[in-house]
């Protein structure tokens, strides 16, 4: 099933009501899953050319389709079109470092907590706020996808740490490396870069 031939990237309807109505058609192709909304609302923030992840949401072409069958079956979605991304190697080594973390903590209820391993660790590799990146449109949409499929590590963000700056500092943590200068976040010149707003 192919979404309504007048919903185009480029349609004159506002943007909020392409994203209303694009959403709600994923979700009535869904199977009501757990990550099926999370996963609706990248997938229409990537047709609406916002968010920074490749094409496939970083998933190579057969993760994808999977992701696809196991949670749109039937919906045929308008293919994206994005450069793939140029990283150095040492974002690579970053990325899969990042997934061997986030898998450690995976909730173990769905496959999909896999797929997303991969899909959080794209999005840490881009420059915006984590939620942005992923075409996410919220910052709790993050917290909750966290919590949903990683709950002791979202668990471990107790005092409410920007999630990217989260994520790296339990990379450091891991390897025992400690950047950090000041005793703690609370006297820390640079606090506000790690906590507070992600408008």
């Amino acid at each position: 099933m192919s979404p309504p031939s007048r919903w185009s990237a480029a349609s004159p309807v506002s943007r909020g009501v392409l994203l209303e109505s694009f959403y709600d058609w994923l979700l009535s192709c869904s199977q009501g899953l757990a990550n099926d909304a999370t996963l609706a609302r990248m997938l229409v923030s990537q047709w609406l050319r916002e968010g920074s992840l490749p094409a496939g949401l970083g998933l190579s072409p057969d993760i994808y389709a999977a992701l696809l069958a196991r949670h749109f079956p039937g919906a045929v979605l308008p293919p994206i079109r994005r450069p793939p991304p140029i990283w150095d190697a040492r974002l690579l080594e970053e990325k899969d470092e990042l997934i061997a973390l986030l898998d450690d903590y995976r909730a173990g209820r769905d496959r999909s907590e896999a797929w997303m391993s991969v899909i959080v660790a794209t999005g840490c590799m881009a420059n915006d706020h984590l939620w942005q990146d992923l075409g996410l449109w919220s910052r709790r949409d993050l917290s909750e996808l966290m919590t949903r499929n990683f709950p002791t590590l979202a668990a471990k963000n107790d005092r409410d740490m920007k999630w990217k700056k989260f994520l790296y500092k339990q990379l450091c943590e891991r390897e025992g490396v400690y950047l950090c200068r000041a005793p703690s976040c609370a006297v820390c010149c640079d606090y506000s870069k790690c906590f507070g707003p992600e408008d």
